[in-house]
This record gives C-alpha cells, structure tokens and sequence, in this order.
C-alpha cells in the first residue's frame, strides 16, 4: 500500500496527480496547513513539517520533487521522464525542480493573501513583488513552450508537466495568464487530463476561499 500525506492545493497536489497518471492505488491522509504539521508522529515522516510525506517501499519520502523523481525512475514504463543517459534528461530536470521556483512565490502570496490573520500584517509591497516574479516565471514557461511545443519536453507529456502545471495552477490565484497563448493553451490540455481533475479538491477542502487575490494598493 502506498499512503500519501496531502493537504489540498498544496504541493502535495503535484505527487497525487502523478500518482494518478501512474495508475497506483494510494491511501489519502488528509492533513490541515496548521499546526498540526508539527505533531511529533508527523515530524518523524516530514522533518520540517511540510506536505507531501509518501509511504512507499517501507520508507517515508518527502520533498515533491524528489518524490517525482523517484516515482518515474520506480516506474519507467510509464514513459513519464527520460532516464539518467537519455537525450531529454537534463532539460526533464531543470524544468521539473523550476516548479519550486514558482512555487516560492504563490508560498509567499499565500502567506499574504490568506494565511496571516490580521491586514496590518499583510504588505502591499510584498504582494506587489511577489506577483511580479511569478509573471517572470510565466513568461519562462511562455518561451519554452513557444519552443517546445504542446508540452515542456519536445518528447512529450512528463512529469516535468505535472510539477510545473501543478505551480501555475497554484500561482493563478494571484496572477493571470493573459497575454501567455502558449501558457494558457498548455494548462488548458492539463487540466482535462483525467489525473489532473482527480487531483483537484473538493468543494469544501480548498485553501484558497477565493479564485483570485489581488495584489493591494499602497495605502493614501
């Protein structure tokens, strides 16, 4: 049995989805992003205390990336990565760990927009910053798709997609993707993916209470 710990619309989102495309059976904890995350059993699977934590192989992995990695190379018939030799290897890499550059940043707006409990907390420049590196992250996407094709790899869909699609669908809570045709068209075929929409939340387990935050103003 595989379990996977996962909170929703987290990054733990990225290995359910692959999870999914893998056709594996996988047992869902679902976990809150509060506190809990720092009980003592929990720590011992996610040593900083983050989502995801996967039980596989009798061992606990965290990191998504890492679990990515090592669920294309546990399953390479799958055909999801290139392997270590192959042509398409070190593109497959460098686009599948960029997912947490973008990720970096919806994790800072997150915090902004909708973890901190007070608006004398919150930072109209922090919004502001944080909205504008993850246009420049979209507009990385925007040239290698423009060069790529339908997918991030020339070969075709990869996990690389899976990791960098899940960051887009997560950083579209506080930027848009107009004026990105090749971005947009893109996570428009990942999100009829069947595992992409299996991955989803429901209805009443999302983090995010709206579909779009934007950044403040500067108060007068």
């Amino acid at each position: 049995m595989i379990t996977l710990h996962h909170a929703p619309q987290s990054r733990s989102m990225r290995v359910l989805w692959l999870l999914h495309e893998l056709g594996l059976e996988v047992e869902v904890v679902t976990e809150a992003m509060d506190r809990s995350l720092r009980r003592a059993d929990y720590l011992a699977r996610s040593p900083a205390g983050r989502v995801p934590a996967l039980l596989i192989d009798g061992r606990v992995l965290f990191e998504s990336g890492a679990i990515l990695e090592y669920l294309c190379e546990r399953h390479p018939e799958a055909g999801l990565a290139p392997m270590p030799g192959q042509p398409e290897r070190a593109d497959f890499l460098i686009w599948l760990h960029f997912a947490e550059t973008l990720s970096q940043h919806s994790a800072a707006l997150t915090q902004q927009h909708v973890i901190l409990r007070e608006d004398a907390m919150r930072s109209p420049i922090v919004m502001r910053l944080e909205a504008a590196r993850v246009g420049k992250c979209y507009d990385a996407i925007e040239a290698r798709l423009a060069q790529s094709g339908d997918h991030l790899l020339r070969s075709g869909f990869s996990a690389a997609d899976v990791a960098v699609g899940q960051a887009v669908y997560m950083a579209r809570h506080f930027r848009r993707l107009d004026g990105l045709p090749h971005l947009g068209a893109w996570m428009d075929r990942l999100s009829a993916r069947p595992a992409f929409v299996r991955a989803l939340p429901g209805a009443g387990d999302r983090l995010y209470p709206q579909e779009f935050y934007a950044a403040w103003e500067d108060p007068a």
